[in-house]
């Protein structure tokens, strides 16, 4: 498959690539450890709010040595209380339309996945995590505080205890330590995440768009929810999903052994 070339001009610190239904996203400020400025988040606003039609999932990653080294502390050295809310809140509106956008995210992550750069790794569905890639949110000896949802999102993926020990002493996590505590879905060599990002990608993409939709919106919901209404929000979704035409031939296909069955897969999480 060929890459498409994005609108020229577009943008100029992150590039888009088009495969089949897999669309690539990668922050592209090496010079600067890929840091995440207003202009790098309004860019990635507008790579996921301008998906192609036939695009079924998202790489997410990053150029040149580090997939993400965090906040651009320059813009936060003169702001004045207001200015610093307001930029925490563009952030906040950016990385809900790439959480809760139409399709799935996978985060490939290599080199520094610090601070910001940890925060919008949390914003994927699925995290790979190459050998050397490594996790910090140096927020407490840098005097501020997470800024970019992570007290939330990264609280959620490995609890508040792990994220308020990180941010008090500087504690960086490995990739296979990060496989450990919930950062990462996957860990593979060195130079290999782009290829199973696209892999495990073009897997999603298979999936009826409904079920995809269903995981991506209403399981974080059900997450939330007393027992009750997440079991409610269960069957609702459930009737929904299972009632779509494409689920119908699905399991058709199922039923008449024309449909492959669920076998172990090796290697799954490390490699």
């Amino acid at each position: 498959m060929h890459a498409m070339s994005q609108e020229p001009n577009a943008y100029q610190h992150v590039s888009v690539s088009h495969h089949g239904a897999v669309t690539c996203v990668t922050l592209n400020r090496p010079h600067k450890r890929n840091a995440l400025s207003l202009q790098v988040i309004a860019e990635l606003r507008h790579a996921f709010d301008h998906l192609p039609a036939e695009t079924g999932a998202v790489v997410l990653d990053g150029a040149g040595e580090h997939f993400c080294a965090g906040l651009d502390l320059s813009e936060l050295a003169e702001t004045s209380p207001a200015e610093g809310l307001m930029h925490s809140r563009v952030w906040y509106e950016a990385f809900e339309r790439i959480q809760f956008g139409r399709c799935p995210v996978v985060c490939v992550m290599h080199g520094a996945v610090i601070g910001g750069g940890l925060e919008l790794a949390s914003v994927a569905h699925v995290r790979v995590a190459e050998q050397g890639a490594y996790f910090g949110l140096p927020e407490g000896q840098r005097g501020i505080f997470l800024g970019g949802g992570g007290s939330v999102r990264v609280s959620k993926l490995i609890g508040a205890s792990r994220v308020a020990e990180m941010m008090l002493t500087g504690h960086v996590y490995t990739a296979d330590e990060g496989l450990v505590v919930g950062l990462a879905h996957h860990v593979v060599a060195a130079g290999e995440g782009r290829r199973k990002g696209m892999e495990l990608a073009a897997r999603i993409a298979t999936n009826a768009p409904l079920s995809n939709f269903a995981i991506m919106h209403a399981l974080p919901l059900i997450a939330e929810q007393p027992m009750s209404h997440g079991l409610m929000t269960e069957g609702l979704m459930a009737t929904i999903t299972q009632s779509d035409a494409e689920a119908k031939a699905r399991m058709q296909a199922f039923l008449q052994k024309r449909a492959g069955k669920v076998t172990p897969q090796a290697n799954e999480g490390v490699q």
